[in-house]
């Protein structure tokens, strides 16, 4: 299974934000739109992440207040990304040894939506549920042996 399966039934909404915003507009979006990332975008190429990781890291750092700061000061400049191409079991891979919850995915330089830990926990899941209903679908009509006595009548 790949990204863009998870894509394909997610959809691709965006929330995105200029690095020079101020953070306390982009903080009221998230709360707005609960979301919990937001893509930082300038001159259409990706440039950040905006986590609520981040968020509170700078809450913390002034004193309690998100204050006057911008974007920019905060955001993550290196994020996590992938393709529509990478395969799920690498996207938590690389989740995981970066600890990051949202990965913004790339088709060339072109953002094609963003992906988030429950998107690929959900896909997993789904994945094992069907494999678990088409495993016991299989052994409930499994075919009977020839010449096997049939099933035992339950007592009454």
């Amino acid at each position: 299974m790949k990204v863009t399966d998870i894509l394909r039934v997610k959809g691709n909404t965006l929330f995105t934000v200029h690095p020079d915003h101020p953070l306390a507009d982009a903080v009221k979006t998230m709360a707005e739109h609960d979301i919990g990332s937001l893509v930082v975008m300038e001159h259409g190429d990706l440039v950040g992440m905006l986590t609520f990781r981040e968020v509170i890291a700078a809450i913390v750092a002034n004193g309690g207040s998100v204050g006057t700061r911008y974007v920019r000061s905060v955001m993550d400049d290196a994020p996590l990304t992938c393709t529509l191409q990478t395969e799920i079991d690498e996207v938590r891979r690389m989740m995981l040894s970066r600890h990051a919850r949202y990965m913004p995915v790339l088709d060339r330089r072109t953002l094609m939506g963003v992906i988030s830990f429950y998107d690929v926990a959900k896909t997993v899941v789904d994945a094992q549920d069907f494999e678990n209903r088409m495993l016991k679908a299989y052994i409930r009509d499994w075919p009977e042996e020839a010449g096997a006595p049939p099933p035992a009548a339950a007592a009454g």
